[in-house]
């Protein structure tokens, strides 16, 4: 680690400005990371996860703050699951070393398998909904309802309990697995009826409560004395990523990006479990 090259570096750079361009926008990709340090740069787990999860807290505080900033961040929401990401992150850096790796990263995956699938199947179910109405109806009423079509779900989602359950869970299997948080949160949230750019936000901000234990628990089992230049680097390339990715994510329509973080969830999901 103390003799990286310039090629290296200059694709920890690069990957860090891409993911957190992709994070800034529909919140997933951080589990690309650490794939890339493993699987690609071949970095021993605990270095790589040390590495991600820096990025993971640098992206989920600047992300978080723009999608605030522009009212896409409900905040009480972001607390009650934040309460329970904290506390399973903490337990899944305890449980990283004693759960089999490859085990953490199926549960992992079928569980954002199942997320992209759901939205697939909600919005095919409103589609129907939708051309089963009139066409007057429609038009006086086809604003409101996209709106409302949620609101039971979302009065689930706005559940404490529920929220700190899910936080618990989630926080536990990103913190063990290297996920980071949104690309596993944000789908759970859009498929409980949160809108799409609001899910984004909070899972954004959701982050930053996974990335803390994690960053603490995984640094202190490494000499992160020894690569300090190279936790700059990425603090610097990856939260420019995710800030110009979070201030272009407004223009993104919010139907395209249920479909873009379905897709896409179910797509990746598929390839690692092949």
């Amino acid at each position: 680690m103390s003799s990286l090259t310039i090629l290296t570096l200059a694709i920890i750079a690069a990957a860090n400005m891409a993911v957190g361009g992709c994070i800034g926008i529909c919140g997933i990709a951080g589990f690309l990371l650490p794939m890339l340090y493993t699987g690609g740069l071949g970095f021993d787990v605990t270095y790589a996860l040390a590495l991600s999860f820096l990025a993971f807290l640098v992206s989920g505080i600047i992300g978080s703050f723009n999608y605030y900033k522009a009212g896409n961040l409900e905040v009480r929401m972001s607390l009650k699951l934040g309460i329970g990401s904290l506390i399973g992150a903490i337990a899944g850096v305890f449980l990283q070393s004693m759960i089999e790796k490859s085990t953490a990263k199926t549960i992992l995956y079928l569980v954002v398998l199942f997320s992209g699938a759901s939205i697939l199947v909600r919005m095919w179910n409103e589609k129907r909904k939708a051309d089963s109405v009139s066409a007057k109806k429609v038009i006086s009423d086809g604003k409101n309802s996209a709106s409302s079509n949620p609101s039971h779900p979302k009065s689930i989602a706005d559940h404490m309990g529920f929220l700190i359950f899910l936080g618990i869970t989630t926080g536990a299997i990103c913190s063990l697995s290297g996920a980071g948080g949104p690309v596993l949160v944000m789908p759970l949230l859009v498929a409980c009826g949160v809108s799409a750019r609001i899910a984004v936000g909070v899972a954004l901000f959701d982050s930053v409560f996974i990335a803390i234990p994690a960053c603490i628990g995984y640094l202190s089992r490494i000499t992160w004395t020894e690569i300090l230049g190279l936790l700059v680097l990425i603090v610097l390339t990856h939260g420019i990523g995710v800030w110009l990715g979070s201030r272009f994510a407004g223009k993104v329509p919010v139907q395209g990006l249920k479909i873009f973080v379905a897709v896409f969830s179910v797509c990746i999901a598929i390839y690692m479990l092949a």
